[in-house]
């Protein structure tokens, strides 16, 4: 006998996501649009209304100093930091990204630079041990890419010729190549001769 777990899927419609992945099929097949109203919803509560206040007070004083906080010892990780509260005997939800509200965390993997160009904008310095470890020992995403260029794009990049290039983005994945080509004459001459 089926468990009720196993088996609570066939009551869904359609067929096709039935058979391979097709999570677009599944939600057409099986949503139902809400023409209702919005009366079931309730206004905040006092205590959201606190931990609202204190919020945006956060962000007023982010928008004067740049950022709150930033952790240069670590970096980002799911648990790279203790849960960390905006109001803890109000909140709901426990545990925030991050031990403070606002804090900011690195994550040297899309590009070593780019961090510490970032936290030169505050006056703030990496760690010395972290940065040896991402400019000695480990490859980031940055330099993976610019490794994998030729010279001729190379001095397309430099030249401003190719704009877009999957460098100095910090995330892989969300990289667009974007050719701009100037039109000057002799321009490519003289940055791809043989």
């Amino acid at each position: 006998m089926q468990n009720k777990k196993t088996e609570a899927w066939r009551n869904f419609k359609g067929e096709e996501w039935k058979h391979k992945i097709n999570v677009s099929d599944f939600i057409q097949q099986n949503y139902s649009e809400y023409t209702g109203t919005g009366d079931f919803l309730v206004p905040p509560t006092e205590k959201t209304k606190k931990i609202w206040k204190k919020c945006l007070n956060l962000f007023k004083r982010e928008n004067e100093k740049g950022i709150l906080d930033v952790e240069t010892n670590r970096i980002s990780g799911i648990n790279t930091l203790k849960p960390g509260y905006i109001c803890e005997e109000d909140d709901v939800i426990v545990g925030l990204q991050a031990d403070k509200p606002l804090k900011r965390l690195v994550n040297p993997y899309g590009g070593i630079r780019m961090v510490q160009k970032s936290l030169g904008c505050y006056q703030k310095k990496l760690n010395p041990t972290i940065e040896k470890h991402f400019t000695e020992y480990r490859k980031t995403h940055n330099d993976g890419v610019f490794d994998a260029y030729t010279p001729a794009i190379r001095r397309a990049r430099t030249a401003g010729l190719l704009t877009g290039l999957p460098d100095n983005y910090g995330r892989e994945g969300c990289c667009q190549y974007q050719f701009r080509c100037r039109s000057e004459p002799g321009f490519f001459a003289r940055y791809f001769h043989s």
